[in-house]
């Protein structure tokens, strides 16, 4: 059955907060051996992926990591200390942005920076062509994807969403988060079963991951997989009690089983 989430998915978005483009100095620029040991369980708990959604996009496919890149742990840190920022934050972004590309209109790290801004300002198709012309000269950068991907959700625009976020994980192949953001981007489509598999492989990364844990609670409800929704889901409300907007939703067809 296809089942539309207008009231959870949203949800879901707001966690999908934007990363900065660049490592700071005290940042690590190599995955930890924690994010290794990850990078390891998802190669053997998964086969090869033949959904063409978990296609990179060809400049990523043959990208090499920008060296400068965050660590997946670095731009999970990156990404909650940006959603504390407020709109004078974001338009101080812009303007600043706006500075450097009067001079330097093609300086990709100002490009991106705009683009992050006016996307934090809710101006997603502003922001589109500043992601487009970043990436021509950051092939190798796991957090332009990742920005670009969440736009791309942010516009409704699934698919493309679904496709940078695989750009974001072929380089980063420890990022939970841009998993997570994949399956959100494939529920969307109704690809139920997809999006299950890429909860889990967020899972496989961090068993904790109470948002992955809560979807693909949801992913599994919705094709009557009763049983492992209800465990998913009750499991999700032991680590965030929020999740129990979820359980109570589905509680009706979680009864069934």
């Amino acid at each position: 059955m296809k089942l539309l989430l207008p009231s959870l998915v949203p949800a879901a978005l707001a966690v999908l907060t934007l990363a900065s483009g660049c490592a700071s100095s005290n940042e690590t620029k190599r995955p930890t051996s924690t994010a290794m040991r990850a990078s390891s369980v998802i190669a053997t708990t998964t086969a090869p992926s033949t959904d063409p959604l978990d296609t990179p996009a060809p400049e990523a496919a043959t990208a090499t990591l920008d060296p400068t890149a965050l660590s997946a742990a670095a731009a999970s840190a990156a990404r909650t200390a940006e959603s504390a920022l407020t709109a004078a934050d974001y338009r101080y972004q812009l303007a600043r942005a706006n500075l450097v590309l009067k001079t330097k209109p093609h300086d990709a790290r100002a490009l991106l920076e705009r683009a992050k801004a006016y996307s934090s300002l809710k101006n997603y198709k502003a922001a589109k062509p500043d992601y487009v012309a970043a990436l021509r000269t950051m092939h190798g950068n796991p957090d332009l994807y990742y920005n670009k991907a969440v736009n791309h959700l942010m516009m409704t625009e699934f698919k493309l969403a679904a496709l940078d976020f695989s750009s974001t994980v072929r380089l980063r192949p420890d990022d939970k988060e841009a998993f997570f953001g994949r399956g959100v981007a494939k529920l969307q489509m109704y690809q139920y079963r997809a999006a299950v598999a890429d909860f889990t492989r967020a899972l496989a990364i961090d068993s904790l991951y109470a948002d992955a844990l809560e979807y693909r609670g949801i992913s599994y409800a919705s094709f009557d997989h009763h049983k492992e929704a209800r465990r998913d889901l009750e499991k999700a409300v032991k680590i965030n009690p929020e999740a129990k907007k979820s359980l109570r939703h589905y509680s009706v067809s979680l009864a069934k089983e």
